[in-house]
């Protein structure tokens, strides 16, 4: 078995977006793991029906789970029209849903698949990070230029019911099936607003999802402004693009704008972070039982010098805190904005031959400094509120203040 990969999955719900990302430290893929057990395949044998945990740690009896599943079969009233991969799929879900953690998730070979794509930066849906918070399902973040973003939703807006289907106590990845969809179809979505708890009804039209995650623009002849939107499998080598054209300014500060980023890959966090931070730890990762590891910085620290800005918000969560974290410990950046959403387990993604994977929170994250981070988010150094005018009249008062905090240094 060999990692391939460590992804801060995202955001709250352990996030998924809405093409549907998820916003968790995910932190790891492992390939060829051989379940080959319980699944009915051709005539209906049953594989490996023998193969048992390695151990157990209280007494468990797998005949009842056979007895429900012939009950099923024989007594339920439309059990022709249900498919048994169907059933054998959704215990493994009701297994892992019954660590209780919005973080762990089972997901199909489809949803896998699906999975895969968001995270390559390419999906169709609606374009919106969502995630449970106080047991409610909710948008963590709509990305920029999208259905989502188009249709008005917030950060924090609280989804009610997904085409008149009502979530409360709906598992995340329900959730995500629902609103998920082919481009040009509709999704009804009743919202209660961040804002003023107003309840209406969102309908929106699904569409390919192309995420550019890095973009800049020079501010004045003094400033560079970088904006990452998540980070995904092209947004190290973009921001590395990003940097090298504004250093050919020689620019004195820069801005890095990591609002309504849901999270993404552990390691281009890390090798962002270290733009900044020199040979010392970029976040730790604390394990079960108590082990810390470190993850430290790597290559040279080409920003160090400059006077460095980081706006987050509400729906800055994962890989957008452990940069935002590392670079308050270290004081190489003030942060602006709002408090960030929290999110600090970290995820283990773990694949099936069948296509199938299972997300499952292994570890939770600290910043370098010990700070944990898991419901409680980053708090900045200079707190500016965004209103629901502001975003209506595209007005920032948080760049702003950023902008007014450069012509004071």
């Amino acid at each position: 078995m060999s990692i391939v990969k460590k992804i801060l999955i995202a955001i709250l719900a352990g996030f998924f977006v809405l093409g549907v990302f998820s916003a968790g430290l995910l932190y790891g893929a492992k390939n060829g793991i051989l379940i080959n057990n319980l699944v009915r395949v051709g005539t209906g044998k049953v594989l490996n029906k023998d193969i048992t945990p390695k151990q157990y740690l209280q007494d468990v009896s797998f005949s009842l789970y056979w007895d429900l599943w012939d009950t099923i079969q024989k007594r339920y009233y439309d059990f022709k029209n249900v498919k048994e991969v169907d059933m054998f799929y959704g215990s493994l879900a009701g297994m892992v849903a019954a660590l209780n953690d919005p973080y762990s998730v089972f997901l199909s070979p489809q949803v896998n698949e699906e999975f895969t794509d968001e995270l390559s930066g390419k999906f169709e849906g609606i374009g919106a990070e969502i995630g449970i918070r106080k047991d409610q399902l909710t948008i963590i973040a709509p990305l920029p230029d999208t259905p989502a973003f188009r249709a008005g939703l917030k950060i924090g807006d609280k989804i009610l019911a997904i085409d008149g289907i009502d979530t409360q106590g709906m598992a995340l990845d329900k959730a995500v099936s629902l609103i998920r969809g082919e481009k040009g179809t509709k999704v009804k979505l009743t919202i209660a607003t961040a804002s003023d708890n107003e309840i209406k009804d969102v309908e929106i039209v699904r569409d390919t999802i192309n995420i550019i995650s890095v973009t800049w623009e020079q501010k004045d002849n003094q400033t560079a402004y970088i904006k990452i939107s998540y980070f995904n499998e092209d947004t190290f080598e973009r921001f590395r693009q990003a940097v090298a054209e504004a250093l050919k300014n020689n620019p004195k500060n820069i801005i890095l704008d990591l609002r309504g980023n849901p999270g993404g890959f552990l390691d281009t966090a890390v090798k962002i972070a270290s733009y900044w931070v020199d040979n010392q730890p970029v976040v730790l990762e604390k394990l079960y039982d108590g082990s810390i590891t470190t993850f430290p910085a790597v290559g040279k620290p080409v920003l160090k010098d400059k006077k460095t800005y980081i706006l987050i918000n509400g729906g800055s969560a994962s890989a957008s805190e452990i940069v935002a974290g590392a670079l308050q410990d270290y004081n190489l950046a003030t942060i602006v904005g709002e408090q960030s959403f929290g999110k600090g387990s970290v995820q283990d993604l773990i694949n099936f031959v069948d296509g199938s994977a299972v997300k499952l929170t292994v570890a939770k994250w600290l910043t370098p400094k010990s700070n944990a981070i898991d419901q409680v988010g980053i708090t900045p150094d200079v707190v500016v509120e965004m209103t629901s005018d502001d975003y209506d009249e595209n007005r920032d008062p948080q760049l702003d203040k950023v902008l007014e905090l450069i012509k004071e240094n």
